[in-house]
Formats: C-alpha cells, structure tokens, sequence
C-alpha cells in the first residue's frame, strides 16, 4: 500500500498531472490511499463568502489556518465536499475507481481537539488562545480503508477529523498522511509540495537516514521541518520509506521508483 499526500499549492498548480500519474499507479495495480490538502482553496472560497481567513504562528515558526466555528462551516464544505468529490470524478474520468471519503467518515480519523494554543502575536509575543476546531490525530480505523482498498478501489481522504466528542475538526493533512500511512505499515508514504525536496546549503538532500534527523532539524525551516519530522516518525514505527518530492512535475508519482525528492530510509 502507499500514501500519497499533495498539498493545496501543488493540487492547484498540477491537479491532472497529479491525477494522470496516480490513475498510472493505480493502474499498475497498487493499493493508494490519496490524502489531499486544500487551503489556499478553502481561503478563495472564505473570501467569496465575505470572510477573512485568520492564521496564526507558533513559537516554532509554523503557520497555520485559525478555525474557529465559521472557518469550520467553509473547510468542510470545500475539503470534504467540493474539492473532494471534484478529484473522485475526475479519477473516474480517467479509468480509475475512486471512493472519497472524509476523516470524519466511518470514524476513520479521531483527533483530540486543541483546546489552547500558545502563538506569537504581531508584536513577537507569546500568547494563549482557545484552540478553536483544530485537532491531533490520535487514532486512525483502518477497517474502513481496507475494505475500501480490497474492493479495487482508490480512496481519496479529506483532512478532517472527528473528536471525541463527535465534533468536526481540521486537522493537518501531512499528519493525517502520516498517521494513515504508520497504522497500515504502508510500503512508501510520498509527500508531494511545491518544492523539489529537502534543501540544505543550495541542495537537495537525496537520502536521509532517521538517526541523522537531530543533526540537521536546526536548519531546516519551520514548514519543511515539520514534513521532515512527520515522515521521520513514520518510517521509525513501520513504514518502508518516506519521500518528499515536487507535486508540480510531468509525473509526481515517477518519485516512488525513479530517485527524485528526499528520500527518509530507516
């Protein structure tokens, strides 16, 4: 089995390509589990609605979306509904069978919603604020994707949870990818971004061994430290390898045989 995560900027930039190359794999017979991002799509379709998206900064310098009751409304609605289904049909329309489904769907995601988060204000300070309708993955049923999976179908994941008090939650769909691809002891979890990899120094780091993580996570920037970090932990609790690579190319997918992106070995 393997994960495929692509985040919003490259599924904006390269979104039949990106589909053209899974609908190549799958056809080749593998078992995918396609997890998406979308926020830059979601922020489009907040503002069409008259509202600002709002972003915070934590103390490690990752930025994320604030998601409060309205964001929640407008993240489901495109995550779950619009740019979810809109993917299922146009993997149909090349051959492929697909199933969307949310995190929410089947209590496939739980995550633990967040009840403060401590960020850097537009002065540099720390500050406490609620948490809002954001969550960590904790557990992830696989009984639903297997079933999904062993019917010849492609499934396609919304980042969105469900919490334990059966509220909706956004959550990150590197960790969702992440998460999925540790419970199922996936063969290869594949990040695509908007980038060619990890570039340290003006180059991209080719192969990266988990142990020489803590040499280098000091010079890696926040966002791609946080990628780095969560493939890290997948491969450390059983997942073959882990790559991250550019979703903006002719075949995204070409990165699990063909040496491209930075590959994260045990």
């Amino acid at each position: 089995m393997i994960v495929v995560k692509v985040g919003g900027r490259a599924l904006e930039a390269n979104l039949n390509k990106i589909l053209e190359s899974l609908a190549k794999h799958f056809k080749l017979g593998k078992k995918i589990v396609f997890v998406h991002g979308g926020g830059d799509i979601v922020s489009r379709y907040e503002r069409m609605m008259g509202l600002e998206p709002k972003f915070i900064m934590s103390p490690s310098g990752i930025r994320s979306r604030y998601t409060d009751e309205k964001e929640l409304d407008v993240y489901v609605m495109v995550m779950a509904g619009k740019l979810n289904k809109e993917i299922v049909a146009k993997l149909h329309a090349l051959g492929v069978k697909a199933i969307g489904v949310s995190g929410a769907d089947g209590g496939l995601l739980k995550a633990a919603r967040k009840k403060k988060l401590i960020i850097i204000d537009e002065r540099g300070r720390k500050r406490i604020i609620k948490g809002g309708y954001t969550g960590s993955i904790k557990e992830v049923d696989m009984e639903l994707l297997g079933k999904i999976l062993d019917s010849g179908y492609l499934a396609v994941v919304s980042p969105i949870a469900m919490g334990f008090e059966n509220e909706l939650l956004n959550v990150d769909a590197d960790q969702a990818a992440s998460a999925i691809a540790m419970t199922a002891k996936a063969e290869k979890l594949l990040i695509l971004t908007d980038v060619d990899g990890l570039i340290l120094n003006g180059e991209i780091v080719r192969e990266l061994h988990v142990d020489e993580f803590e040499e280098i996570k000091g010079k890696i920037g926040a966002g791609m430290n946080r990628k780095v970090m969560l493939c890290v932990k997948a491969v450390r609790n059983g997942v073959g390898s882990a790559i991250i690579s550019s979703g903006l190319i002719e075949d995204p997918l070409s990165a699990l045989e063909d040496g491209k992106g930075t590959r994260i070995l045990p």
